[in-house]
Parts: structure tokens; sequence; C-alpha cells
């Protein structure tokens, strides 16, 4: 993942693909519509499509894995004859073969600047700053645990705000990673698997004690960050404080833009180092190096900021500088206080939000709080979110 293309262009919504019209199918030849101009005609190749064939001898009927030896087909495979039948598109190839094919699968192979709308469902964010708090996205407990029409509603809620409380699930361990599982299985990390922990320092990290902790996100050091974490605040006696922050990074990326291009572009180009490295034992770096800003093409897809876990910034020293200044117009934004939305977190109600979007943090506390929660991984969750929500389940095939 990296940063490709005018700054201008960046953004943080799917774009919603058109409908494209069937393509026309000749004896020789399958013309797709395109969802980009572009000069001439349009052809599938036959090598494609031959490589692409649905049928039982080329993927297995239950695994949905390729069955064909890509590398045995001839490659000079031509069509020998192409014929509709109805919704079906039968294809005799030169090796023999014959191929049968839906419209609608070869009706998706013209969406090209579209294509990861059809994965990921359109969805369009709801960016929001402080005045979230006035109504923010809940979800019933029972609703969640007795259908997977709850499971879905709540990872629609997820994708579309990067955060959802869920109301009325009984304040024990036990329930709470009973309702993260409905979502996929638990991540573990060098933290374990699923928490229940207090300010202990048990793990030597911040998070384990009762200091105030600045908004960022969690797993900066891993080549693959958590997608999702909960937190469900059991109990919190003799003392105060220790409210959650939340701020959708999303939103405050996009207000960057607009008040500091250059800013947002050496977010999205200057690589940082991140470590975790606290507890013996354990020394993770990740391999590779990403910027604060990680795109798909022009598509911002990913937050990496926790000035906490920051070690070195990979870039010459006049580079650096301007890194700095940079960041300095990136903490002022996610400190103002129209971007950073308070609550404090209660018995019974779970707090979820997706790590690549939304930074977390609190305020000090006095006392003994208990927390427990735990991770989930971003393709697991997509992969819940796709199953529950798209039809086909966002497959392209």
């Amino acid at each position: 993942m990296s940063f490709v293309g005018n700054i201008n262009n960046c953004h943080v919504h799917d774009s919603k693909p058109p409908v494209l019209a069937p393509p026309t199918i000749k004896n020789n030849s399958i013309e797709p519509n395109l969802d980009t101009p572009r000069r001439g005609i349009a052809t599938i190749p036959a090598f494609w499509l031959r490589d692409h064939c649905r049928c039982s001898e080329c993927v297995h009927p239950e695994t949905n894995q390729r069955l064909v030896d890509t590398f045995q087909i001839p490659e000079g495979i031509k069509f020998k004859e192409i014929s509709q039948q109805g919704d079906q598109v039968h294809v005799l190839f030169s090796d023999g073969h014959r191929g049968q094919y839906s419209m609608d699968f070869l009706t998706k192979q013209g969406y090209h600047k579209h294509r990861s709308a059809l994965y990921n469902g359109h969805i369009k964010r709801k960016l929001w700053g402080s005045s979230i708090k006035d109504d923010p996205p809940v979800i019933d407990y029972e609703s969640v645990m007795s259908s997977d029409k709850g499971v879905g509603e709540w990872t629609a809620l997820i994708r579309k705000y990067g955060f959802a409380y869920v109301d009325g699930c009984p304040a024990t361990p036990e329930a709470t990673q009973k309702l993260l599982e409905r979502i996929a299985f638990i991540r573990h990390t060098h933290y374990g698997g699923f928490w229940d922990f207090t300010s202990d320092l048990a793990s030597k990290d911040t998070a384990y004690t009762s200091i105030a902790l600045e908004a960022h996100n969690d797993n900066t050091y891993f080549s693959d960050p958590a997608g999702l974490q909960m937190f469900h605040l059991l109990s919190h006696t003799d003392g105060e404080g220790g409210a959650s922050l939340l701020v959708d990074g999303f939103k405050v990326a996009m207000e960057l833009k607009r008040k500091a291009r250059e800013a947002y572009d050496i977010l999205s180009t200057t690589r940082v180092l991140s470590h975790a490295s606290g507890n013996d034992g354990v020394a993770i770096f990740p391999p590779v190096l990403q910027p604060v800003f990680v795109h798909i093409g022009t598509q911002l897809v990913q937050i990496r900021w926790n000035n906490s876990d920051r070690a070195a910034i990979h870039a010459p020293p006049d580079r650096t500088k301007r890194w700095y200044w940079a960041a300095r117009k990136w903490n002022e934004l996610l400190k103002s206080a129209e971007n950073e939305y308070w609550e404090q977190l209660r018995p019974g109600r779970p707090m979820i939000f997706d790590n690549w979007r939304v930074l977390h943090g609190r305020s000090a506390f006095t006392g003994k709080r208990r927390l427990c929660g735990g991770y989930i991984n971003y393709d697991d969750f997509m992969s819940r979110y796709r199953t529950l929500n798209l039809p086909n389940r966002g497959t392209p095939f």
C-alpha cells in the first residue's frame, strides 16, 4: 500500500460504481462495457477467460479454489465458438475445453476504477466530530447475539461510523468475549488474546497505567495492525476519571488536506518506524515501514499514528524537519475540541471501533478500573461484513 496520484484526488469514501450494461457477445469475442473511458473496443482475452472458467473441472465446487493448471493452458489459446443462451454464455476454446459464464460475471469484468466497491461494498462513511456525542451509533446486545442479521447491522454501523456501542451486554468477561467472537476469532498478540486487565502494568505499556493517553492507533509496530478493538468497562471503584476519547482519523485527515495540503502529502509519503519493546523477550518492528496516512491508489485506507510508539523517521534531514512541521499541524487538529469525542464508558455497554480509522485515548483516573476486550483482524472483520451485507459475498465471480 502506498500513496499514488494527485493529493487533490485523495478521498475516504468507496465511490459508487455505475450500472454497466451487459457485454456484447459475438461469435469470436466478448466486449465488456467499461467504467472508465478508453479508446477503441475492449475485449476479454481468451487466455484470461480460460483461466477463469467456473466449471467443476476448473474450480472446486466446495472450496471455490482454482483447479486448472494455469500454465498448462496453451499460450496462444483462442475462442473457437461463443454463444449466449439466456443468462449464460457458452464458450468453446481452441484446446477443446467448454466453459460456461454468467452474464453477471462477464459484466463485472468491466469494472476497474470501481472494483474495490464491488469487493467491499459502496458505503458512504459518516465523518464525525465531537457532536457525535448527541447521537452515537448503538445496537442492542440481544440483536447481535440472536441473529446474523443483527451482526450484519453491527458490522455495517462500524464500517459507516468507525465505531459502535452495544447496549445490554452482561458486564462479564465471558459475555463480552462471546459478543466479540460474533464477528470473528480474537487476534492474539504479545498482550495475549482476550484481555481482562487493570492498571497494574502486568504488560509494560502505558495502557496498563492510570495516566492520560493521547489519541492514537494501536499496533503501529505491526505490519498488519489489528482492524477492530473492543473495550468493556466492567467496574471502576474508589476513584474517578478515565473518560474515553475517540477521534475520527479520516475526518481529521481530510480537514488537514483542505487546510495544509503539503502537510497531508508529507504524512502520506514519509515512512516512520514504530516499535514495541517494553516487555521482556519482545522486540517488534515492521519489516516494511509505512507513513502515517496509508493509501491504496488515491483512497485513504489506514491511519498509523502513535507518538508514544514512534521510533525513527526515515528521511533526509531536511525532509525530517518538514515531517515535524506536518505532524504538528496534524496534532493540532487531533486535539481540536471540535474533533474530540469524550465519553465515560460504563458496565453493560461495550465499545468497538475501527483501529485503522479511529484514534482512541483516555483521561487520567484514580481508583481501580477493570476492563476487558480484544482485537480482531481487519480482513476477518471485512469477511464477516461482506458475507452478511453484500450480494454474493462481494466476490467478483
